[in-house]
């Protein structure tokens, strides 16, 4: 049976850490007829489109690359945002993916074609098909600039932490930074020294505990590149180390101790009771992503950085004006204000087979089985889906498992002579009963804030409440049982 030369076994759309994840483990697999789509002109995903000041992966080193791919070469315990695309550049060359990566290539739809029982493909390159779409644009793809009132008439530089201006020079300005997550964290005592003045406008403090930060020194280094036991010993217990965070969200009375810990860093980074009140948080942790940080408390103590806990009420031309009728001056706005999560862009571009987009099954509040498949869309696999984030641990830890289990449909498939799966509607309904039920006892639902976990119905439809061992052995092993077999070879 001849094939189009523009249809492949396998699509993947994104070129991050899953997308090549999944690339590297079908060439460990023997599979070499699949594509990766990315609408940049390089690899990397989040660690390619963030370059602000700063920037840093919040989980240590030791657990944030592939454990198929270990790296004993970090020069930090936290890895520089830098190095961590780096790294990606370099699994690209060691696993020779340069030919099957398609630069420039946006996927701006896909469409399940009922007769042919493959997916239809429009790039911004031209148009493909392909058995198996793995969508691999992560959580963290699109940002999100909040509809402020005047914004558009601002005359200043506006950035948002993901699209950051490198050309444009910070020296002496005043600089507005809008949101306290993780990003503005990493920004602000990055930039503090240099601009003229900074004001941090906050509208929910973090809370924060300190990270702990150091260069990994060439002994060290030295060890872990010639005894690779002891990196995947340290790694190992590391992980395990992690996991047991997990209980404190699961079990928010736990995090009790973890609370007066915080207060009290905070008490010792920040000795003006006036501003220790701004930034004292009056909800549980874990509610909202812990920052880890040595340095942003400090950073907000010093004499040119103000927080403002008042609202936005607008923006003018050359200032930021707030509820309480204060009229702030800047010359400069930094938005980190997060991502688009759980409206993912991706959900609006995937149609069914009845032509319904992801986005209109969903209707609001994102939904898969085992966060990577979902019913009604043969042969799509989502990686960092639905509740596939965590709060406590690296997220590679979940991808992994999911790579595994769309490995095993794709064995399935072949040893079959089959077309397409996907998930039996009662088992998937099962499946987010039980989600949603072990939710609902977790910081993340009872912690008293609101967050970006959750969607707009308010469900939390991001995070995975466990450990990464606990979704390993539930997702890493494909079981037919769980699926609808199509036996039905296009042609």
């Amino acid at each position: 049976m001849s094939r189009s030369p523009s249809h492949v076994r396998v699509a993947i759309g994104g070129a991050g850490f899953a997308g090549l994840g999944m690339a590297i483990r079908l060439k460990q697999d023997g599979v070499d007829d699949f594509l990766v789509f990315e609408r940049a002109d390089d690899v990397g995903g989040v660690w390619r489109d963030n370059v602000y000041p700063g920037i840093a992966c919040d989980v240590q080193s030791l657990l944030y690359s592939f454990s198929f791919v270990p790296n004993p070469g970090w020069s930090r315990v936290y890895s520089p945002g830098a190095e961590i695309q780096q790294y990606l550049r370099e699994c690209v060359t060691r696993f020779g993916l340069s030919p099957f990566l398609r630069f420039g290539h946006a996927v701006l739809s896909a469409r399940w074609d009922s007769t042919r029982q493959h997916w239809r493909l429009e790039t911004s390159r031209g148009s493909f098909t392909a058995d198996v779409f793995v969508a691999a644009v992560g959580a963290l793809s699109e940002p999100v600039i909040p509809s402020l009132p005047g914004l558009e008439r601002f005359q200043g530089k506006v950035m948002h932490s993901a699209r950051w201006d490198v050309e444009y020079p910070l020296a002496g300005r005043t600089v507005g930074v809008v949101g306290t997550g993780a990003s503005s964290a990493q920004i602000v005592p990055a930039i503090q020294p240099t601009v003229g003045r900074l004001v941090l406008f906050q509208r929910t403090p973090a809370w924060v505990l300190p990270r702990g930060d150091k260069p990994i020194g060439p002994l060290r280094r030295a060890v872990y590149q010639r005894g690779p036991g002891v990196h995947w010993l340290l790694r190992q217990g590391l992980r395990l180390l992690r996991e047991a965070l997990s209980l404190g969200f699961q079990h928010p009375w736990i995090l009790r101790a973890a609370q007066r810990w915080a207060l009290r860093y905070l008490a010792k980074a920040v000795t003006d009771p006036v501003l220790r009140d701004k930034l004292t948080p009056r909800y549980t942790m874990g509610c909202k992503r812990v920052v880890v940080s040595d340095d942003y408390l400090p950073a907000l103590t010093r004499d040119n950085v103000e927080v403002v806990t008042s609202r936005i009420r607008e923006v003018r031309e050359h200032a930021v004006i707030t509820d309480d009728g204060a009229v702030h001056p800047v010359d400069t706005l930094i938005f980190g204000t997060g991502f688009q999560v759980t409206d993912m862009p991706l959900g609006h571009h995937v149609h069914g087979p009845d032509g319904r987009t992801l986005a209109d099954v969903w209707e609001g509040s994102p939904k898969a089985f085992l966060g990577t498949t979902v019913s009604g869309f043969p042969n799509l696999f989502l990686l960092q889906g639905p509740n596939t984030v965590l709060g406590h641990t690296s997220v590679l830890l979940m991808m992994e498992a999911q790579l595994e289990h769309v490995l095993g449909a794709l064995r399935y498939l072949d040893a079959r002579g089959a077309a397409a799966v996907d998930p039996v509607p009662e088992v998937q309904d099962a499946f987010i009963r039980d989600l949603d039920a072990r939710l609902s006892h977790t910081v993340w639902n009872q912690g008293g804030c609101r967050s970006w976990y959750l969607d707009v119905t308010g469900r939390n439809s991001v995070l995975w409440p466990g450990t990464t061992l606990a979704f390993r052995r539930r997702v890493e092993h494909f079981d037919p049982a769980d699926y609808r077999t199509c036996l039905f070879i296009h042609i």
